[in-house]
């Protein structure tokens, strides 16, 4: 029963962020804003509390990474205010507003209170809308934060937490599931690294989203090339990074997700079976999830596990090329002549 809610709840979230993606005002720049602060924070914290820190036991590195990753809130705050148009003095001081918070409490107060101080930027004389901002925007944005805290806390971490249990009852099904969604994830607009953020994911369901989209680097770029979607340069992109092609992909969904959920379903069966955990949550991203995996594995084990998880994504790559040889798909060369046509 636990395994059916932990799924049921995994995808009314995703839904609910891709509503909020493409029907929200702004909603996919705020969302890529919130991947951006989980790179800025989690990221560095992941790379250097945990490797640098912990791994090569370098302290001053192991400080960088706390005092990274104690700014979730700041981060998300500012840079989503900027993606919605906030000039960056406002956008920096609702972040700092929101110090000590989380990153999505800061996501949502900054967002909402885009729109409040965006009204003050344009219907208050200059200079009186520094000291309006100050007054009314600063208490008010943190006022929002610390209220959505516990709302996250019963929500989106909770749906993690039972995620987290459902993973070590039963490992193989929540292998495929999560490395199936995940890795589809890490191709979308929505952004692997902010789902696993928002959802808190540490232990096993983490370190399945850090290796298999690690894993999806060299499918993508088996299926890219062998689909012929762009030349070199567009394969090599979505390898490195999939959400640098995120036009490419909208274009052809059904071939692109199909192909990353049974790749991602094949290594998350391999890594829940393996009993690799990741303690840095929000770290589902190629390279740097791989590299953190060292941090609280064994590294034989780790390598083991990755060159797995990288043989048989890439085998699913030839095999999706193999499957989709016939569907009708759009080139690069299609798409962006089409938007500098439409522009």
């Amino acid at each position: 029963m636990e395994i059916v809610k932990g799924t049921v709840l995994l995808f009314i979230v995703l839904g609910c962020f891709t509503l909020f993606s493409y029907k929200a005002p702004k909603g996919m720049k705020a969302m890529s804003a919130l991947a951006s602060a989980a790179i800025a924070t989690f990221l560095v914290e992941a790379f250097q509390r945990y490797v640098g820190g912990d791994l090569l036991h370098i302290e001053f590195l192991g400080e960088v990474g706390d005092a990274a990753g104690s700014m979730g809130g700041v981060a998300a705050a500012s840079l989503v205010a900027l993606a919605m148009g906030v000039s960056p003095v406002y956008a920096l001081m609702l972040g700092v507003s929101c110090a000590g918070l989380g990153l999505l409490p800061g996501f949502i107060a900054g967002y909402l209170m885009s729109f409040v101080v965006k009204k003050i930027e344009t219907k208050i004389p200059d200079g009186l809308d520094l000291i309006v901002t100050i007054i009314v925007a600063a208490p008010l944005v943190r006022l929002l934060a610390v209220y959505a805290d516990p709302l996250v806390d019963a929500t989106l971490l909770n749906i993690g937490g039972i995620i987290t249990q459902t993973t070590d009852t039963n490992p193989i099904v929540m292998g495929i599931i999560l490395g199936g969604v995940i890795t589809v994830v890490a191709t979308a607009p929505l952004s692997s690294m902010a789902l696993t953020a928002m959802l808190g994911l540490t232990g096993v369901p983490m370190a399945i989203g850090a290796l298999a989209v690690f894993g999806s680097s060299f499918m993508n770029f088996v299926f890219f090339h062998r689909m012929k979607f762009g030349d070199r340069k567009t394969t090599i992109s979505v390898a490195i990074e999939p959400l640098s092609q995120v036009d490419i992909i909208s274009a052809n969904p059904i071939p692109v997700y199909v192909t990353n959920f049974l790749g991602g379903a094949t290594s998350g069966i391999f890594i829940a079976l393996s009993g690799l955990v990741n303690g840095a949550t929000g770290t589902a991203t190629p390279i740097a999830g791989f590299a953190v995996m060292y941090g609280f594995n064994d590294p034989l084990k780790v390598t083991i596990i990755a060159l797995l998880c990288a043989s048989f994504s890439a085998l699913w790559g030839f095999i999706g090329s193999y499957l989709f040889k016939n569907y009708k798909i759009r080139r690069v060369d299609q798409i962006r002549d089409m938007a500098q046509t439409s522009a």
